[in-house]
């Protein structure tokens, strides 16, 4: 042995461990075999648990309320909505959903695509989270994930990349609502606001730094309300809010950008930009090629037979894709909305614990191997 090999003294071993139990790993610790009947008593166990849950899961899942209606799909012949390759076509359509039960609030109204992949890679990593809390300065890491979409000539788009720009931009109102014999219902409307997590409203989106709005003073038209003398307001007429007040704005940097208004004028204000509820909810992206997204919510009781008249303004196409739209009225429960496959997982998986325990209880009990016999070791083979 060379001198460099030799162990050194222990005073000079500064990193040796502490002659500890944990260090030393001298812990007392349980080392448990898999005895044949505690296994078969496990699987047999977890599937007394199992299908049971999986029975609880459908039967509660059977009873929430639920009524849906297509109204637009690639292989859809007719239909007074249906549009075909033409996107912002704005044509106006009605549906009517009869409800079949009495229903308590909140009565919740969601539209479904089929066939619309949120959660491709490219497509997800397609946004900038700076811009979209606020930030008007662009880092060229950011461009880059934006891009194609991030600019239209010299014009920057913001927010920008593939989720901000092909937000879902059919118009749905609740028409009106009737009651079974056909007499008009007063008082009934759709509410939009409140369906966006409140997480994503205080901390993931925010107006671009820069953004001011201003009630127009008294005795203004919307076009002098934004000529003021100062020209500080970006707008050229000042819009009507939802509170009913006229209001004029700022967008900073306005000639050489292209705000969310400006590319979603029909349903996006310019007083909301990316504060707007359906956009939040829509660049949540969805897990699965079929998903449903909220629009809005019902906070009145109503009766059986209630008519609900929504009016569409179809503007999304869905030709390109292949996809399929609907519009659903449903209650929830504790497990969230209507949804037969969470009970399926766990009547499967039940089942076949018990099918597995059945199996090596059959088999242990006409084969039985003794835990640790010494005659299944084979260390060398002559």
């Amino acid at each position: 042995m060379s001198d460099e090999d030799k162990e050194p003294p222990l005073s000079e071993q500064t990193r040796r461990p502490a002659d500890t139990a944990l260090l030393q790993q001298r812990v007392k610790a349980w080392y448990p075999y898999l005895d044949p009947w505690w296994v078969i008593i496990g699987f047999a166990v977890l599937g007394a648990i199992f299908v049971p849950v999986g029975y609880y899961i459908t039967a509660e899942s059977d009873s929430v309320f639920e009524e849906k209606i297509q109204y637009d799909a690639y292989d859809m012949s007719g239909g007074d909505c249906r549009i075909n390759t033409t996107a912002n076509a704005g044509k106006r359509c009605e549906l009517e959903i009869r409800l079949t039960r009495d229903l308590e609030p909140p009565i919740l109204i969601h539209y479904e695509i089929e066939n619309f992949h949120q959660n491709h890679r490219a497509y997800q990593q397609s946004r900038d989270d700076y811009q979209l809390y606020g930030k008007t300065e662009q880092t060229p890491i950011m461009a880059k994930k934006c891009d194609p979409l991030n600019k239209i000539g010299r014009i920057s788009l913001n927010p920008c990349g593939f989720i901000a720009n092909t937000l879902f931009n059919d118009d749905i109102k609740l028409e009106s609502v009737k009651s079974y014999n056909g007499q008009v219902v007063e008082g009934i409307t759709m509410n939009e606001e409140g369906i966006a997590w409140k997480s994503d409203m205080d901390y993931v989106f925010n107006q671009p730094d820069g953004f001011k709005k201003e009630i127009c003073p008294a005795d203004t038209t919307p076009q002098s309300c934004c000529n003021s003398t100062d020209d500080y307001w970006s707008c050229d007429e000042a819009v009507e809010y939802k509170d009913g007040n006229l209001y004029r704005y700022h967008y900073p940097k306005d000639n050489e950008t292209q705000y969310l208004h400006e590319t979603y004028g029909n349903i996006i204000s310019p007083i909301d930009g990316v504060m707007n509820e359906h956009f939040i909810v829509w660049m949540r992206i969805a897990a699965l090629p079929t998903f449903r997204k909220l629009y809005g919510w019902i906070n009145e009781p109503l009766a059986t037979g209630t008519i609900l008249t929504f009016s569409i303004v179809n503007n999304w196409e869905v030709e390109s894709f292949k996809g399929k739209k609907s519009l659903i009225v449903s209650k929830s429960n504790i497990f969230g909305g209507k949804n037969n496959y969470m009970g399926t997982f766990y009547f499967g998986v039940g089942w076949f614990c018990i099918a597995v325990a059945l199996f090596f209880a059959v088999k242990q009990s006409i084969y039985p191997r003794k835990v640790a016999d010494p005659k299944y070791l084979r260390y060398k083979e002559d």
